[in-house]
C-alpha cells in the first residue's frame, strides 16, 4: 500500500504550548520518515475540526493530527463530518498531556517513535462514539474516539480546562478532581442502557470506546476500540470518602469489583436529568444533558 500525501493539522497550543516548541524538530521528523505532506497550525477551539473537513473536502486522504486527545477529537470529527471518511485515514502524534487514546490504541506517545510509524501501512479500523446533548438551549451532536462523560467526570473537565497543562498523566487530572471533590453533590438520573431502565443516584457516568481514560487511568479496563461496543461505567450514590478509598484501584482497573461501580457494555445509552449535569467528550466540556450516546462500528481508519 502506497503512502499518502498527507495534511498535517498541529494545535501549538497542546501541551501547555509544549508543542510549538516542539514542531520544528516534528516537521524534521517527518520529513525523515519519508513523510510527504504540508501542514496547518490550528488558531483556536474547533479550528482542527474546520481544517480538517476543509482537507477532505479538498481530496486529502490522509489527515495527521499533532497534540493532544482534544486535537485528535477534533480532528477526526472534520474527517467523520465529511463524505469520504471511509475513504480517509488519520495518524497521531501525541503531544499533549494525557495522551489516553494513543494509550488506547496503542500508538507511541513519544512524538518521535510516533513520527516513525506515520509511514506504515498498517490500519486499524476503530468504532466510534456520538453523544447527543444539550448546549445554549439547542441540541448537539459530537464524535467521540476515546472516552464520553457525564456528572463528576465532567465537572473536572471544567474545572481544570483552564490550567496550563504543564504535567503530563494523571496529575491534571487528580489535581481536578480534589479541587472539584468538595463542592460537588452527587445527580439524580434516569438512565437507560440498551433495552434497561432505572432512576438512580450517580456520581459519575463514563462511555468508554478505549481503555485509558484521565492521564492513564484504566477506567474501562475491558473496553476495546473495535468490538463494536460501548463499555459503561457506573459509579452509584458513593461518598467522597468512598471515593478517594477506591481512587488509587482505577489505576489497575480493579476499581469495577467496588459494589457501588457498575460496568456494562451496549451500544446506546441515554441520560435524562431534572436539573442540567455536565457532559464532556474526549477531555472537552460540551454541555449538559439530556445526553444520549451510540456507537458506529468500523467508522475510522487509524494509522497503527
Amino acid at each position: 500500500m502506497s503512502i499518502l500525501y498527507a495534511k498535517v493539522i498541529v494545535n501549538p497550543a497542546a501541551g501547555a504550548y509544549s508543542t510549538r516548541r516542539k514542531w520544528p524538530v516534528i516537521n524534521k521528523l517527518l520529513k525523515e520518515a519519508g513523510l510527504s505532506f504540508d501542514y496547518q497550525h490550528t488558531e483556536g477551539v474547533g479550528h482542527a475540526t474546520e481544517l480538517a473537513l476543509a482537507a477532505t473536502t479538498d481530496g486529502y486522504r490522509y489527515l495527521v493530527a499533532v497534540g493532544g486527545d482534544g486535537t485528535v477529537n477534533e480532528v477526526a470529527n472534520g474527517i467523520l463530518g465529511s463524505m469520504a471518511a471511509q475513504h480517509t485515514v488519520l495518524g497521531v502524534v501525541s503531544t499533549g498531556t494525557g495522551s489516553d487514546f494513543a494509550r488506547s490504541i496503542g500508538i507511541p506517545r513519544h512524538y518521535a517513535r510516533a513520527c516513525s510509524c506515520l509511514t506504515s501501512p498498517r490500519r486499524q479500523a476503530i468504532d466510534i462514539g456520538v453523544v447527543n446533548y444539550r448546549r445554549g438551549g439547542r441540541f448537539e451532536q459530537r464524535f467521540f474516539v476515546n472516552a464520553a462523560g457525564i456528572g463528576f467526570d465532567a465537572r473536572v473537565v471544567e474545572v481544570t480546562q483552564g490550567w496550563p497543562k504543564y504535567f503530563g498523566g494523571t496529575i491534571p487530572y487528580v489535581a481536578g478532581l480534589l479541587c472539584s471533590l468538595f463542592g460537588y453533590r452527587n445527580k439524580s438520573v434516569v438512565l437507560r442502557v440498551g433495552g434497561r431502565v432505572e432512576a438512580k443516584c450517580v456520581l459519575s457516568i463514563v462511555v468508554s470506546n478505549g481503555c485509558s481514560f484521565g492521564g492513564g487511568m484504566r477506567v474501562a479496563p475491558q473496553a476495546e476500540l473495535n468490538d463494536s461496543l460501548l463499555d459503561v461505567i457506573t459509579v452509584g450514590d458513593m461518598s467522597k470518602f468512598e471515593l478517594l478509598k477506591a481512587f488509587p484501584a482505577i489505576y489497575k482497573g480493579t476499581h469495577i469489583n467496588h459494589p457501588k461501580i457498575r460496568m456494562e457494555k451496549a451500544t446506546s445509552i441515554t441520560v435524562e436529568s431534572s436539573e442540567p449535569v455536565l457532559v464532556q467528550a474526549d477531555g472537552e466540556l460540551l454541555g449538559e444533558t439530556p445526553a444520549s450516546f451510540h456507537l458506529m462500528p468500523s467508522a475510522l481508519n487509524i494509522v497503527v
